[in-house]
């Protein structure tokens, strides 16, 4: 192979290479818009359901058919009698969807039962660490609940496996309380409760407020930046090269310097 042709070899590989880099990073950056604009049509409609009346719970037979992506943050009210169960306990250390929740603590988790009959686990409201003995029991009899559905948690790579014998978990997972604490059969859903609250405040029920994150357009920017910077820097070595009217040396002629 000549020193020239090896030459071309060369600017052709470095071209075909800057020609990916800037593909891969545009579509990147398109990717991003289109991940915006799917956020921003989320953020919308859990706003549009957070504030949405109140609904009746579902009936019992309707359960099999509720999906996350269908039915979370729906606002429900229902009666509802509280079991004289163990309760479970969640920890936090603060929280995405409650403003008013910024301290490490934990989420009471109690299983109630409703019209259908049914049984549904019902997070309470959060207890800040240090006030666990303040923990008010839940009340008695039938009581109106208002609240929201909610679906279990999965578990990431990191989250402790639950302490059964502290009654103490660290997601959400009310099938796994249901089984360790004889809870019997509960709905494939929970209630994240709003009212009503216990004398004391704890645990602390309140209203959800949802705020996702929405970085989107700055890493489109950011990968739309790169692939410019990379185009850029490729266009102005090919025009100085041809300007000057040389290839980069290849690998022979910097042995032979």
């Amino acid at each position: 192979m000549t020193a020239s042709a090896g030459r071309l070899r060369r600017v052709a590989g470095l071209t075909v290479f800057s020609v990916v880099m800037v593909a891969v990073l545009i579509g990147l950056g398109v990717w991003q818009l289109h991940r915006r604009v799917e956020k921003h049509a989320l953020i919308g409609l859990l706003d549009e359901r957070l504030a949405a009346a109140p609904v009746p719970l579902p009936a019992p037979s309707a359960w099999p058919k509720l999906t996350q992506a269908h039915d979370e943050f729906r606002r429900v009210t229902f009666p509802a009698t509280f079991e004289a169960r163990s309760e479970a306990h969640v920890f936090s250390s603060g929280s995405a969807v409650r403003a008013d929740i910024t301290s490490p603590g934990v989420w009471v988790f109690t299983p109630a039962r409703v019209e259908g009959p049914g049984v549904v686990a019902i997070n309470r409201g959060f207890a800040p660490e240090g006030q666990f003995d303040r923990i008010s029991p839940p009340p008695s009899g039938t009581v109106m609940l208002n609240g929201y559905l909610r679906f279990a948690e999965a578990p990431g790579m990191w989250t402790p496996l639950a302490d059964r014998a502290k009654r103490l978990w660290f997601l959400r997972d009310p099938a796994g309380m249901a089984q360790a604490l004889e809870w019997g059969n509960i709905a494939p859903f929970y209630i994240d409760l709003e009212t009503p609250a216990p004398a004391n405040g704890i645990p602390k029920p309140g209203p959800l407020e949802v705020h996702l994150k929405d970085d989107h357009m700055q890493y489109a920017i950011t990968w739309f930046g790169l692939a410019a910077a990379v185009g850029i820097a490729f266009a102005v070595w090919l025009a100085r090269a041809l300007a000057e009217g040389r290839m980069p040396p290849d690998d022979s002629s910097k042995r032979a310097g």
